[in-house]
């Protein structure tokens, strides 16, 4: 349990060290990534992992396209194309590895990992949304410093202990 507190700490004083966050940046997909890393080593369920690893997938695809947009090449739906691309970079070869597909791996009748990246997605996509959202509360500005970041790890935190609770 120390190792959990002073991880979340780590994390938490990393997050206000960091420099200024870009609409879906690096901070996050590190921060995401961070929280991947730390799940696998403490051996938390696969739903979970799952979480992490569907928000860095959709992150660094985020990320991608917002780059594709400051280039001047033709390719035609450039969120979409990211997106797609990422989820074929990281869920087949998953499967290939033998880390998704076993019959005794599995949540609500879906494997695990799947079921956890599908939703970490979704809840990813709601703390952006979150983001956004505050942002119109507040005449454009930011309510706290690193709210781009803060609301999808929070979100995916939050997520976190609740699957980690159900699935004990």
């Amino acid at each position: 349990m120390q190792l959990v507190t002073s991880l979340l700490l780590f994390l938490v004083a990393f997050l206000f060290f960091a420099p200024q966050a870009q609409a879906v940046c690096p901070i996050c997909t590190v921060a995401v990534g961070a929280g991947l890393g730390f799940s696998r080593y403490l051996g938390i369920d696969d739903v979970v992992t799952g979480l992490w690893i569907g928000a860095l997938i959709l992150s660094s695809a985020l990320w991608t396209a917002n780059w594709l947009e400051s280039k001047t090449w033709r390719i035609p739906y450039k969120t979409a194309f990211s997106i797609v691309l990422f989820y074929l970079l990281v869920i087949p070869p998953l499967f290939w590895m033998g880390m998704i597909g076993h019959e005794a791996n599995k949540f609500l009748g879906v494997d695990k990992i799947l079921f956890g990246t599908a939703v970490g997605s979704i809840v990813f996509t709601a703390g952006v949304f979150l983001d956004k959202y505050l942002r119109t509360l507040n005449e454009g500005k930011v309510f706290i410093y690193f709210q781009r970041v803060i609301c999808p790890v929070l979100l995916l935190s939050i997520s976190s202990v609740i699957f980690f609770l159900i699935t004990r």
